[in-house]
């Protein structure tokens, strides 16, 4: 199991092969800096090298899950260069490839406002439930900015067409609507957030881990392949999976009536 530390803006903890990450900056809403950003990067190596972590969870201490940037950090990259401005903006888009491509689910309980690149970090993650009372917004061009490192992760899980209006008015969207329309999965009064997180956790730990990583790489990788390489790719796949450890124990537990030993 990966190994508790101290972080500065953040908070793990492990339990029943569920890793929990906090946003831990209530005082201001849980918007991130580059600290943040560095200490998000480093716990999602660790676990994604960690195989007793099975699925994460990523929410928000107080009343948010993260209200994007953090003001100050802005007004440090008001001062700075093409270069110093690259270099951040790598940094940031580099860990939202991290979570996306995690070989792991990963679930955003989304307790409060997520806005900016806070709406970034629901898009990654590859499950989203959402308390009633959240609010998520595109809002950069508020700012006279544009939502670039989340832009590939918003637009393939809402699709071109309505990123064209929420990019462009920066709308507040309530989490009834956000389900609406893909961004996230699940809307539920706030004191039902926990139990259906949980649940979702556990269905996911009930599956194959080796089978989720593949999942996750059909995902990232299927939609967009010519079908002629679709085909011999995912064949590939499948007959790997077939004779591999995993989903011969799956195979044989299913035909013996009883559960495959990775749930134990």
């Amino acid at each position: 199991m990966t190994e508790d530390r101290e972080f500065e803006t953040i908070t793990c903890f492990f339990e029943d092969k569920i890793a929990t990450i906090t946003l831990n900056r209530p005082e201001v809403h849980n918007a991130f800096n580059e600290v943040m950003i560095a200490e998000l990067t480093e716990i999602f190596k660790k676990i994604s090298e960690d195989d007793g972590v099975r699925v994460v969870v990523l929410t928000g201490n107080g009343e948010s899950f993260s209200a994007g940037a953090d003001l100050n950090w802005m007004k440090k990259m008001i001062n700075f260069g093409y270069e110093q401005n690259l270099d951040d903006s790598l940094k940031l888009a580099e860990l939202f490839y991290l979570m996306y491509s995690l070989p792991k689910p990963v679930i955003a309980k989304v307790n409060g406002a997520a806005i900016g690149g806070g709406t970034g970090l629901v898009a990654v993650c590859d499950i989203a439930i959402a308390s009633e009372k959240a609010k998520l917004s595109l809002s950069e061009v508020k700012l006279g900015l544009v939502p670039a490192c989340i832009s590939p992760y918003v637009i393939r899980k809402v699709g071109e067409g309505r990123c064209r209006e929420f990019f462009l008015t920066g709308e507040r969207l309530t989490a009834k609507r956000a389900a609406e329309l893909g961004l996230v999965n699940q809307a539920v009064p706030p004191e039902e957030l926990d139990q259906a997180v949980q649940e979702k956790a556990a269905q996911l730990v009930s599956s194959g881990p080796e089978a989720l990583a593949m999942c996750k790489e059909l995902l990232k990788n299927v939609p967009g392949m010519e079908f002629e390489r679709a085909k011999t790719y995912t064949a590939d796949m499948i007959a790997s999976m077939r004779i591999s450890d995993e989903g011969q124990e799956g195979m044989n537990a299913f035909l013996e009536k009883r559960k495959p030993k990775w749930t134990e």
